[in-house]
């Protein structure tokens, strides 16, 4: 018969940390902020737009910085492009708000500061949730979502190039 096999529990040997190692940029990091709304346009031609920086050391991303500008629209459309082609369960937007669209309100609707902060907070939610996951990151329209001046929305679906 042969001996039962014991593992081995000594501590694995691991140089001491010094100041550049803890203070040091992360080894693998990924940030994205969507700030400074700004609302264009007038009556029913009226939106806000978004800027949304990344910073980010992943080799996969072309770019380490980037920022681009983008609408609601523009987040719907990543949505929906990665429920047609990826595997991954997408997280939900924040909502349309359709009763703050209805005319004849006595405030500003979509375009009141308190809504637009909201939105602005659920947007960065949804996009960090997105592009923090592995199979997401694969995906050629997150990268043209978050790296390129404009979205080509005929482009066809596949792996960064």
């Amino acid at each position: 018969m042969s001996e039962p096999t014991v593992a081995d529990t000594r501590r694995l040997n691991s140089k001491p940390q010094d100041l550049t190692d803890a203070y040091g940029p992360p080894s693998n990091f990924l940030e994205i902020d969507v700030y400074d709304p700004q609302t264009v346009g007038v009556g029913r031609n009226r939106f806000t737009t978004y800027d949304v920086r990344m910073r980010t050391n992943l080799p996969i991303f072309k770019l380490k910085e980037s920022c681009v500008r983008r609408r609601y629209s523009d987040f719907e459309w990543l949505k929906n492009e990665l429920e047609r082609d990826s595997k991954i369960v997408v997280p939900p937007l924040p909502g349309k708000a359709l009763k703050r669209q209805l005319p004849f309100r006595g405030d500003e609707g979509i375009f009141e500061e308190s809504f637009i902060e909201e939105r602005r907070v659920g947007l960065e939610q949804f996009i960090n949730r997105i592009a923090g996951h592995p199979l997401a990151q694969n995906e050629r329209c997150l990268h043209m979502f978050l790296q390129d001046e404009s979205i080509d929305r005929n482009y066809i679906p596949g792996k960064p190039q």
